[in-house]
């Protein structure tokens, strides 16, 4: 860019986040990079501008930037959740692109800020991630790039099976709340003696002796205390198998995990809302007439419906609309029953925004009035054709709300870890009706394996029938249990 772009882009800028605040938009202090395209790619496949070293991101990268060679997608800017916050835009955008995609950015950043699944986000991140980077270098200096790789592997394998909880359980962090439980198991009061002749007024119950009650609740009780969703968190704590390095790697790679976490939960909602603002933004610029219609084009080109997958960007922009709409004018059932007022869309949505995750957002929100108009259907593969199976809308509603639960990932817990006293790893998959992939599966298996030290099992259901899967270091095998 020569200097007279640069000044017009800075600008321009400024112009754009003073809007942006009148809105209402609250965001951090921004930072603005022109990138050209192979670091942009390398920032997008590895999450961050800095990350460790790992043949996926490498693999991830090519993919990305050979589309982008081919003009099959393009990646126009990128956003970190950070304080203060970097966005990194695509060198080659035209005035107008970049104008876009500002007011994008700093609805993105007012998200990031405010939204409750963020609020506990390391905004460090950017500096954590770098000094991650270096010291799992130095431990491929210590014990070699292909053991550390290999290890990497069997964590990235398990990695979405973290726990993002806000709230702690009498404010307590995960390692002293299950010791909490654990304490109270074993303060747990025996059964209380019978007098000598209390056994008169429960004859017709048969005896049992205290002893022998107490001995058999030890040998029910079990570890965790309680399902444990944190899966890397326990087996990080537990597994007798990890060396200090490998611990801390593990522990790592969590925190990022965790970091990363809030914005599967949000991918719509935060979409939606970025492309909500972008479009109220730019309608208060004085564009040229060629701006008008590079602008047209570029913002049709985000928000229109997708031929073959869902658009979050486009259905979180319709959600927030109809929720503005409705709430701007109720109807007299609602203003009657629910006690709406006229004029309260734009409060609703800053609300919705701050409060709301992807499922909340639309298991309340979608309607079924939009529900026709955005002509959402179920879709399933019958043989070798896709075709509709199901447009009836609460289903429509809830299907969407399944494939959000979790971020999109299968919700898998552990059960037991000293499954049969013998301290191997037992995991449940709590089923709601999808299926596990099961080759996915019987590659995982041998990971969470390398990670435990001891054979593991996993439990799901295949075809409504219970199946316990079992990897014992040299091969998975299956059996149906009740």
């Amino acid at each position: 860019m020569t200097s007279d772009d640069l000044k017009q882009l800075d600008y321009a800028i400024a112009e754009i986040t003073e809007i942006a605040a009148g809105f209402g938009l609250d965001f951090y202090p921004m930072r603005y990079e022109i990138c050209p395209a192979d670091i942009i790619y390398t920032f997008g496949a590895y999450g961050m501008p800095t990350r460790f070293h790992h043949w996926s991101f490498g693999k991830t990268f090519h993919k990305m930037k050979m589309q982008y060679d081919f003009g099959l997608s393009k990646i126009y800017e990128l956003v970190i959740n950070s304080n203060p916050c970097y966005a990194f835009l695509l060198e080659g955008n035209s005035l107008i692109q970049n104008k876009l995609i500002v007011a994008h950015v700093l609805a993105h950043c007012d998200f990031f800020k405010n939204n409750v699944r963020f609020s506990t986000s390391n905004r460090n991140m950017v500096e954590s991630m770098s000094a991650t980077a270096e010291r799992v270098s130095q431990y491929e200096l210590e014990y070699g790039a292909q053991a550390v790789e290999s290890f990497i592997d069997a964590v990235l394998a398990i990695q979405e099976h973290v726990d993002p909880q806000i709230v702690r359980p009498q404010k307590l962090d995960k390692q002293r709340y299950m010791e909490l439980k654990i304490q109270e198991m074993k303060e747990a009061k025996p059964p209380k003696s019978k007098g000598t002749y209390d056994d008169l007024w429960d004859l017709d119950s048969p005896l049992k002796d205290s002893k022998d009650s107490l001995r058999k609740e030890q040998q029910n009780r079990t570890f965790p205390p309680e399902p444990e969703k944190d899966i890397v968190w326990f087996i990080q704590e537990f597994s007798t198998e990890l060396e200090d390095w490998q611990r801390d790697i593990m522990s790592m790679l969590r925190d990022e995990m965790l970091y990363f976490w809030p914005q599967m939960e949000t991918k719509i909602m935060n979409e939606g809302w970025a492309s909500y603002w972008h479009q109220r933004i730019v309608r208060e610029l004085d564009l040229t007439t060629e701006e008008s219609f590079e602008y047209a084009k570029l913002n049709a080109s985000v928000v229109q419906p997708s031929r073959n997958s869902l658009n979050p960007y486009y259905l979180g922009l319709k959600i927030f609309e109809d929720i503005e709409k409705r709430y701007d004018k109720p109807t007299k059932e609602e203003k009657e029953r629910l006690g709406r007022k006229d004029g309260q869309g734009r409060a609703k949505i800053f609300e919705v925004r701050e409060l709301d995750s992807d499922t909340s957002f639309i298991r309340n929100y979608l309607t079924k009035k939009l529900t026709d108009d955005l002509d959402l259907y179920v879709f399933e593969k019958k043989g070798v054709e896709w075709k509709i199976t199901d447009k009836a809308w609460e289903n429509v509603r809830d299907q969407l709300v399944y494939s959000r639960v979790n971020g999109g990932f299968p919700y898998i817990v552990v059960k037991d870890g000293d499954y049969q006293r013998s301290g191997e790893l037992y995991v449940t998959h709590q089923y709601e009706g999808v299926e596990l992939d099961l080759k996915y599966v019987e590659r995982t298996l041998p990971y969470l394996f390398t990670l435990w030290g001891k054979s593991v099992h996993m439990e799901t259901k295949v075809e409504e029938k219970g199946v316990l899967f079992t990897y014992d270091g040299k091969k998975v095998t299956r059996k149906f249990i009740g």
